[in-house]
């Protein structure tokens, strides 16, 4: 009998109503399962479930909460065969993202799912997400970090929130799903990560000063100025289309190279769903190529955020982090 270890780190999936609205829910949450018959089908594996304290709304998630989520998987790796991680879904894509990188050569599945409706409510899409991620991390076929939601397998770290009040909230624009739950779970065998022969092994990620600077018309970018050039050690910028600035932005130009002779990375990122950056490939973008801005290629933002943690918390010398943020490490983008 496959044994798995569900994670609950709160999230919409465990809330129950209060006089603020939804908020973390009082009843052990083993308890709310304990009492939906599904969960107690012979067709499951057997599951423990490991509760955080406190639980939290994912937009209280940090990058402390992704460290203990990886010890969390790490202690237990020997004990299970697969993990779920209940989480919510605010922030639900930057976490499967991060542990991609924190979980490194993953021998078993680690599958983050939750829901858009408490499972406490009537139509609650979180008990299907449950089930159907209970019997992937207990298949033997997922090697990687997932999403699981309404239906599809998705790479952690190409995955986005496309909907905050859709039951389909996820999708990976960048990359085919990993597998359909219709009445049986179809894997796609051709687009899932091989099981690395390489040692397992955790990456904490170290709090370094990051940020995420969006390009929009009329950008006044001599006001991020100091942000950029001083206060941080990384940022991803999202620019239009391919990788485009405003030919009126001189000055960001003259910013990215300061921040370059600062030490910083600077990553170009795109904020069209599909599609890959190409730094000179139009002549709106050439300036930023020349003044020492990495191509994020067709990264998501989160995966782009992850990454620099990763890279920053290794201790890589700059030269090498550049190298490796247009590099692929665990299937976060084309090159």
């Amino acid at each position: 009998m496959k044994r798995i270890c569900i994670i609950y780190t709160g999230g919409t999936i465990g809330m129950e109503r209060g006089e603020n609205g939804y908020e973390p829910g009082k009843e052990p949450f083993s308890n709310i399962m304990a009492r939906i018959s599904d969960f107690s089908s012979p067709e499951l594996p057997e599951y423990d479930v490991i509760e955080f304290s406190p639980l939290l709304d994912s937009s209280d998630v940090t990058v402390s909460e992704w460290n203990l989520i990886g010890r969390t998987i790490r202690d237990n790796m020997d004990k299970y065969d697969g993990f779920v991680v209940l989480h919510g879904t605010d922030t639900m894509a930057y976490t499967a993202s991060a542990l991609s990188f924190i979980l490194r050569n993953l021998p078993k599945p680690v599958i983050i799912t939750g829901s858009q409706i408490p499972l406490c409510e009537i139509r609650s899409d979180g008990k299907d997400n449950i089930l159907a991620s209970m019997m992937i991390a207990a298949s033997g076929k997922v090697f990687e970090v997932c999403i699981f939601f309404a239906g599809k397998l998705l790479r952690g770290n190409r995955a986005i929130k496309m909907s905050a009040d859709s039951l389909i909230a996820f999708d990976s624009p960048n990359y085919p799903k990993l597998a359909d739950a219709g009445i049986g779970i179809r894997y796609r065998d051709n687009v899932l990560m091989k099981k690395s022969e390489a040692p397992f092994k955790m990456q904490e990620f170290v709090e370094e000063p990051i940020g995420v600077i969006k390009i929009f018309p009329g950008i006044r970018i001599d006001l991020f100025e100091p942000i950029i050039t001083q206060k941080l050690r990384g940022v991803v910028l999202e620019t239009f289309g391919a990788g485009n600035v405003p030919n009126y932005c001189t000055e960001l130009s003259g910013i990215i190279k300061k921040a370059y002779e600062h030490g910083n990375i600077v990553v170009v990122c795109s904020q069209c769903p599909t599609g890959t950056v190409s730094l000179g490939h139009y002549a709106a973008s050439s300036p930023l190529k020349k003044a020492g801005a990495v191509s994020g290629k067709n990264m998501t933002t989160e995966a782009a955020v992850a990454k620099l943690y990763y890279l920053l918390s290794c201790g890589y010398p700059k030269d090498k982090i550049e190298e490796l943020m247009e590099k692929d490490l665990c299937g976060e983008l084309d090159e």
